[in-house]
């Protein structure tokens, strides 16, 4: 089977957990199918970085657009594309991120990771969803076949799109095995991130307005200053991290959570070895990899209970309700204080996230394709 990725929306380094996705997915389908002809199609971001599996481990073309540009990204998708698949003889053509051209001489196969833009919209700027409603509809309505991570999302896309159940395929993603070298040394990690002396919280994060970080703000504040953990929260900034550091300010806060931007593997393993607990307060998640991730790591987790997140996390995780601060106050306070608690859900995370691989996650991906082709 000639199977064509398109990869138009990556930008390295810039893309997130999209990015990691196709680095992940794209070894892992070689392996566990050797003769499946695997082409990538990419953008000339990409192929100028001159590093990825996408150029690296199987042939690539180059659709001649600036990702950077939202319009030449969608000119790129819908109207280069099809056209060069099909020079280059696709049969199935799966689109990664959600939008995928409407026409092809080929199969159309779409991951629809998330209906964010249609449940919060204020996770976008305006045009952009405004963009993505039409697109990600497009996409929905025109793919064969349509792949979601999460039970949850097959519900989104079956309620608010009008997909019907039986196109849509559930594949879960994997987590990344464990092997990005030594962490840095906690008494280090202390001193580069003046994090002090005090139990840490951990909370990897984008700042992006459902991910409900102003509330964890205000659940870290109701906790009385003697006891109050130290709140990591790495992530990439956003246009919502000045209305985060404006309320850590108000709350005078600024000596009780560090707001990080993408630390290096290094720096970030030795915070998941120093921290107490690992907290997710999102009001919303297509899968919440950073659950799995912390877990993964034997970190005890509390998330909340919405959208996907209750699936992935199953009973390995201290479930919380977003909206509720005190409940958010309340799951802090439990993890901080009661060590049994603890154990047990360092061990249960263990074991959960041991199930989530990618080479399920390529093999369950390989039966979407050979539905879409039948």
């Amino acid at each position: 089977m000639r199977v064509g990725l398109n990869l138009i929306y990556l930008v390295p380094g810039e893309t997130g957990g999209m990015e990691v996705v196709a680095r992940e997915l794209i070894p892992e389908l070689r392996r566990v199918n050797p003769r499946l002809e695997l082409t990538a199609f990419v953008n000339r971001e990409a192929a100028e970085a001159a590093e990825g599996p996408w150029l690296d481990e199987i042939p690539h073309v180059v659709v001649p657009v600036h990702a950077r540009r939202r319009v030449e990204w969608v000119r790129g998708e819908q109207q280069l594309l099809p056209r060069l698949a099909r020079r280059h003889g696709i049969e199935v053509l799966h689109s990664l991120a959600s939008t995928a051209p409407g026409w092809g001489a080929f199969r159309r196969v779409v991951t629809i990771h998330d209906l964010i833009y249609r449940i919060h919209p204020e996770a976008h700027a305006g045009v952009l969803t405004l963009g993505m409603r039409v697109l990600v509809g497009l996409a929905a309505r025109r793919s064969h076949r349509v792949i979601t991570d999460s039970r949850s999302t097959r519900d989104d896309l079956v309620r608010l799109l009008s997909v019907p159940p039986d196109r849509i395929d559930v594949v879960p993603l994997g987590v990344r095995a464990l092997d990005r070298g030594a962490p840095t040394p906690e008494r280090l990690l202390r001193s580069r991130y003046e994090l002090g002396d005090r139990p840490i919280v951990l909370s990897v994060s984008a700042r992006r307005p459902h991910k409900n970080l102003l509330r964890l703000l205000d659940a870290v504040n109701a906790i009385p200053p003697d006891e109050r953990p130290m709140m990591v929260v790495p992530g990439y900034p956003t246009w919502h991290e000045r209305e985060l550091r404006s309320r850590a300010a108000e709350l005078g806060l600024q000596g009780d959570v560090r707001f990080v931007s993408w630390v290096p593997d290094a720096d970030l393993e030795g915070l998941y070895q120093a921290s107490r607990c690992f907290v997710f307060p999102s009001l919303y998640e297509g899968f919440g990899l950073p659950v799995l991730e912390a877990m993964q790591r034997g970190l005890p987790v509390a998330c909340s209970d919405r959208a996907s997140l209750p699936e992935i996390a199953g009973d390995a995780a201290l479930l919380f309700d977003p909206e509720n601060t005190t409940a958010i106050t309340a799951a802090i306070g439990r993890l901080l204080s009661d060590d049994e608690l603890c154990l047990r859900l360092a061990a249960a995370g263990r074991r959960r996230a041991a199930g989530f691989t990618w080479e399920r996650t390529a093999r369950e991906t390989l039966a979407a394709y050979e539905r879409a082709v039948a």
